[in-house]
């Protein structure tokens, strides 16, 4: 196996991205949207599921998600879940549905969220570094061991600059586009 192969790193610097749009997506903007709550952890059966395991979510309006619980006897824990998530929502009962309002975001919460969304692009930069590194020493360590000319280990390194630039504009792109989405009002 080729530990500095151009396909392989791509592949783990997708990774990286994928995890990156998974983790902004938990993050709050001014209009409803499931993957806020689908992920919140509730404590059912003896074991710690996924909201998104034990209801439907639905986005009946903007500001609303309606979360209809398979088993009504988890009612109560979804309902807690969420009320201790730090999202800031406030869900209420309604027969078959818990129903999720979203309120509007303050100035403050805005400002709090965007630098929250900083820190995350931030950690995905530095999954991405890492990647970089692990493949640099791959690479060097081919050389040293004569499997590559040094013609090809200039080469790989040149591939690998490029594709961590790339990489790393992207996690930037995703964030800035987050972050306006965020302060719009």
């Amino acid at each position: 196996m080729n530990l500095f192969d151009p396909n392989q790193i791509q592949s783990k610097m997708d990774k990286s991205i994928e995890a990156f749009n998974t983790s902004i997506a938990s993050v709050r903007t001014g209009r409803a949207s499931t993957s806020l709550i689908e992920n919140i952890e509730v404590e059912v059966y003896g074991q710690k599921l996924p909201i998104q395991q034990l209801a439907t979510l639905s986005i009946p309006e903007p500001s609303l998600i309606n979360v209809q619980v398979w088993d009504k006897n988890n009612t109560e824990s979804i309902l807690k879940a969420i009320q201790s998530s730090d999202l800031g929502i406030n869900p209420a009962t309604d027969s078959d549905f818990i129903k999720v309002p979203i309120p509007p975001l303050t100035e403050e919460r805005r400002i709090e969220l965007a630098k929250k969304i900083k820190t995350i692009a931030e950690e995905s930069k530095i999954a991405i570094r890492n990647i970089r590194r692990q493949s640099i020493d791959a690479i060097k360590d081919s050389k040293k061991s004569s499997s590559i000319s040094q013609d090809e280990e200039i080469r790989a390194m040149n591939n690998l600059e490029k594709s961590t630039k790339e990489y790393m504009s992207k996690i930037e792109q995703i964030s800035e586009k987050k972050q306006k989405e965020l302060m719009e009002i």
